[in-house]
């Protein structure tokens, strides 16, 4: 141990150091000067200086013996000092639950993941369902139905695909072309006409289409709106598509794809399809018999499907309706204003709140009173309420009026002049009144 404390004289210093109650020492006075109680030393001219003790200059002897062992009044370095740690900086707060940030951008890297994963699960699971559906379209695996397809003379494999989907005999006509080049089937397909079951699949399909189809007369019919079923029958047998007899047949007992066919209530109706043939321009193969009718039948049906669509179903279930309903009052707003658009949904408004007034629940149209069956309870002058069905095929204009009657509109009563203008009333008496004008002006209808 080093002997620094000692005096300039050898003394041992043994008042301590500084802090530890240092005390007045005549040798180190007179060493360093007078030692006053500000900490400073004073020379002999009476100049203040600090003191520092002893320097590393000073002459004093060293003790260099490793054995020597301090006394117990030795001063040695941090004897009597305690080091005290400084108190650790607090931890962040955290919020309930112990999440810190560091969690919580953990928990959103963990959300992040879990989309990811669930739009790859859905991505995935799109492309397997496309494909299960690709496969059965192409293998006809869960298809059953007769289909008629005309292929007309020059078409290409791209037509032909495309007439196909358009008669339901397949779902996706560009897998149909690819699979034609990969068989090498492109350009083989002969013109004519051809019906087969659906469940034969792509393979079938190609095979037949590479024999020459049959070279049946087709015939273009238009059916016009508000045609009844005698006026379409009537129609198909001057096209020499199929008897009038024939086409009854089919239309009354036979058996059709669409499932709304099974929702008519045949037993109330006159005609079970009465309304259900949409009106369009159709070709139709000639062939006088109950099938041949069928196959005509079941194309203005399939149209119908096409038109009167799903979110037009659901919309009249939300109405409080059905398919059905609208179907009888789209033909009623067809008989009242057929070509008239503009005013359809105005006239479905009358005939909804007739519906709902506090009088005899009477709609009151006179092309009712025309239909010739029923024994009046077609007639809604004498039968309150819709009538058991339609009157005739409504345009696709007709349904969305009956589907989207003009919301607000109060009028109970209309009535059109020669000039097929129309008039709307709250009550009878001014609806009297417009037609006693009409009458003056020479317009009445009657």
């Amino acid at each position: 141990m080093d002997d620094w404390n000692k005096t300039p004289e050898g003394e041992e210093n043994t008042e301590g150091f500084a802090g530890d109650g240092l005390q007045e020492n005549d040798a180190r006075s007179e060493s360093y000067g007078a030692w006053e109680e500000d900490g400073f030393t004073r020379d002999e001219a009476g100049e203040a200086e600090p003191f520092y003790g002893p320097s590393v200059d000073d002459d004093y002897t060293v003790d260099t013996n490793p054995s020597h062992q301090a006394d117990e009044d030795d001063f040695v370095i941090g004897k009597g000092f305690r080091l005290e740690e400084e108190p650790a900086a607090p931890r962040p707060r955290t919020q309930a639950g112990g999440n810190g940030k560091k969690k919580k951008k953990k928990r959103k890297g963990c959300l992040g993941s879990i989309i990811w994963i669930l739009v790859i699960l859905i991505i995935a699971g799109g492309l397997a369902t496309g494909i299960i559906m690709a496969g059965s379209d192409l293998l006809g695996i869960g298809k059953n139905e007769i289909c008629q397809v005309e292929i007309e003379k020059g078409s290409s494999t791209q037509q032909i695909a495309e007439t196909l989907k358009e008669a339901g005999a397949i779902r996706f006509p560009t897998l149909f072309r690819l699979y034609s080049k990969l068989k090498g089937n492109d350009g083989t397909y002969q013109y004519g006409v051809y019906e087969f079951n659906t469940e034969i699949g792509y393979s079938g399909i190609m095979d037949l289409l590479q024999t020459e189809g049959a070279q049946a007369e087709m015939a273009e019919v238009r059916i016009p709106e508000m045609a009844s079923i005698d006026q379409i029958a009537a129609l198909l047998e001057e096209s020499g598509v199929c008897s009038k007899s024939n086409f009854m047949t089919a239309m009354q007992s036979g058996t059709f794809k669409e499932s709304f066919v099974g929702d008519i209530p045949v037993e109330k109706v006159h005609y079970r399809l009465e309304g259900y043939l949409f009106p369009d321009t159709y070709k139709f193969i000639k062939d006088d018999s109950v099938e041949g009718a069928t196959r005509a039948i079941q194309q203005m049906l399939n149209r119908m499907d096409e038109m009167f669509t799903n979110d037009m179903r659901e919309q009249a279930i939300e109405m409080g309706s059905n398919m059905h309903n609208i179907l009888t009052m789209a033909s009623i707003v067809e008989m009242e204003a057929s070509g008239h658009p503009d005013e359809m949904p105005n006239v479905a408004a009358v005939f909804y709140n007739r519906l709902s007034w506090d009088e005899p629940k009477l709609l009151g149209s006179s092309p009712t009173a025309e239909y010739p069956y029923g024994d009046g309870r077609y007639d809604t002058n004498i039968t309150e309420g819709l009538p058991p069905g339609p009157l005739c095929s409504p345009s696709l204009d007709a349904i969305k009026a009956a589907l989207n009657p003009t919301e607000g509109f109060t009028a109970t009563y209309f009535v059109t002049d020669s000039d097929m203008q129309f008039y709307y009333n709250n009550s009878l008496d001014a609806h009297n009144k417009t037609i006693a004008d009409l009458k003056a002006k020479g317009k009445w209808i009657g």
